[in-house]
């Protein structure tokens, strides 16, 4: 049963097409199904994955349709699953409160607060998995449906994470993107051949089999060939590939034999490409393949170069490109604020407003952790150090080209912002085979990841409202969502659904009336604007 009276209709922010968003004044609410549960949407931050999701729209790899995990019957009796073409409501930063059960849902009950994890990997799509927000309708609307048999995953664990009422929405919300953050970093990297997965073996000319043996790991299948024949083989169906020479051609056709979640190994023999070879960059953020290598002729030397996790080490010389924007400014609050000794995060942007925002803001946090923090706009200053770890905040495949000559030794070049997919880029393989790089890239974030960083709100040793730098209701969201495809603001843009004819509005245009805190949104605030804007 329900607490409030829920409306028939709703207002919603749609994406119908290609950068086509529009306000539906009069969207349904959907009644919940034996499986279902409506929430009531309390607030939902904004993010650069809208603005893919946005230019994309059916070409996104979470927006094509599931291919198993589920009952496709099942998905029939879901009116917010909307694959494709279908017209979707995006925004995946939030949290609800539930309002309406399904009467055969005994997890939740109506009043029960919650913080959702948006990425339902155990349903994948032919890209990528299933996601709230992408292929399931998201948060920007006023309330929210979603389905018991799409929240629980496999294991049984729940994607609505409890929350306690003593949090504004807007810090409970904000823990997802700084979860992708946390991601980015901790996600454990795979030091073996796959166990029971599929392994290819390719060279120039037949490859003697002992090459391939005393590798760590148990394949179920390897498949010996040379790359003449590898037009015969399927894409995307090797979890190991491991190439004997320095064929550039090679390489640029064996890319699409790697799946999802796959190690390309390029044991270069003594030999060099001599030229940039075209890499699927887009994967390594989406696919989630890696890429090794050796100059020598012993896999195992690249296997052994892979970095337990992405995590930075004592001593990191960090270089975060794109630093000053809303995710570029978690990355560097996380590294300051980390407890890794000798680090020196330099700060790159393009806008000197932001920078100083940056500085403000991060300065203090560097001097309370004893680590060095080095902004810089690149027009103005060309820097020459080598770095241990370079962060890429925006999705251009130039800049992961640019990356590796400025890396140092066993580098890790964290490709953060989602390149496409099909994308590719010309890289020096050569440099980055020599100089042992790592490519990592991790798309959103995973519950314990979401648990972590939600401890350390509760626990008020982490503000993720420091991000925020704009507010708005729905009247304001396709202006914030344009805010952020230009950079705009300087931090987060959250939107309240419930705060009719609130337009997009900074945090600078409301010191003198809501109850910032150095600038900064609070609670305090955040409860001001509701009783300001709310319907009564």
């Amino acid at each position: 049963m329900a607490t409030t009276t829920i409306p028939r209709k709703q207002r919603a922010v749609q994406l119908v097409g290609p950068d086509r968003l529009q306000i539906n004044e009069t969207k349904a609410v959907f009644e919940p199904g034996p499986h279902q549960v409506l929430g009531r949407v309390e607030v939902v931050g904004l993010c650069f994955s809208d603005l893919k999701l946005l230019k994309q729209f059916s070409g996104h790899a979470r927006k094509s349709a599931i291919t198993t995990g589920i009952d496709p019957v099942a998905l029939k009796e879901m009116p917010h699953y909307v694959p494709g073409d279908k017209p979707v409501v995006p925004g995946h930063e939030t949290v609800v409160r539930i309002v309406k059960v399904g009467p055969r849902v005994t997890r939740y009950k109506v009043g029960d607060r919650f913080l959702v994890q948006t990425d339902y990997r155990w349903l994948p799509t032919a890209g990528s998995n299933a996601a709230f927000g992408y292929n399931f309708e998201g948060a920007l609307q006023e309330y929210v449906l979603m389905d018991d048999r799409v929240i629980t995953s496999p294991e049984g664990e729940s994607m609505l994470i409890p929350v306690p009422e003593d949090l504004s929405a807007s810090a409970i919300a904000l823990v997802e993107p700084w979860a992708c953050v946390e991601n980015s970093y901790v996600e454990k990297q795979r030091q073996t051949l796959k166990d029971d997965g599929r392994m290819l073996v390719v060279g120039e000319t037949p490859v003697d089999k002992s090459r391939a043996h005393n590798l760590r790991g148990k394949p179920r299948a390897t498949t010996f060939t040379t790359a003449d024949k590898l037009s015969e083989l399927k894409d995307a169906a090797c979890d190991d590939v491991l190439y004997f020479g320095s064929n550039a051609v090679t390489v640029e056709k064996l890319f699409p034999k790697v799946a999802a979640g796959g190690l390309l190994n390029i044991v270069q023999c003594g030999g060099k490409f001599g030229r940039p070879v075209v890499s699927q960059i887009g994967r390594v953020h989406y696919g989630g393949i890696r890429v090794i290598g050796t100059p020598g002729s012993n896999p195992a030397e690249a296997i052994s170069a892979i970095p337990a996790t992405a995590e930075i080490r004592p001593g990191d010389k960090i270089n975060i490109i794109g630093a000053a924007g809303p995710m570029g400014t978690m990355h560097v609050i996380r590294d300051l604020c980390q407890g890794v000794p000798n680090v020196t995060v330099f700060a790159g942007d393009l806008n000197d407003e932001r920078l100083a925002s940056l500085q403000t803001l991060a300065g203090p946090l560097a001097r309370r952790f004893n680590v060095a923090l080095r902004p810089y706009n690149p027009q103005k200053e060309k820097l020459t150090e080598k770095f241990d770890y370079i962060v890429l905040m925006a999705p251009v495949p130039a800049l992961v080209a640019q990356a590796i000559p400025s890396a140092a030794r066993r580098g890790i070049i964290n490709i953060f912002a989602g390149i496409p997919a099909g994308v590719t880029a010309e890289i020096d393989l050569d440099q980055y085979i020599e100089k042992q790089l790592y490519f990592i890239g991790t798309s959103g974030s995973v519950l314990d990841d979401m648990k972590q960083v939600l401890a350390k709100v509760i626990a008020r040793r982490l503000d993720t409202n420091l991000s925020v730098a704009a507010v708005s209701g729905l009247d304001g969201a396709i202006d914030g969502l344009r805010a952020v495809g230009t950079n705009l603001m300087p931090g987060k843009i959250i939107v309240y659904p419930s705060c009719r004819g609130l337009k997009l509005t900074p945090l600078t245009e409301l010191a003198d009336t809501l109850p910032l805190e150095n600038g900064h949104w609070t609670r305090q605030a955040e409860e001001s604007l509701l009783k300001k804007f709310s319907n009564p």
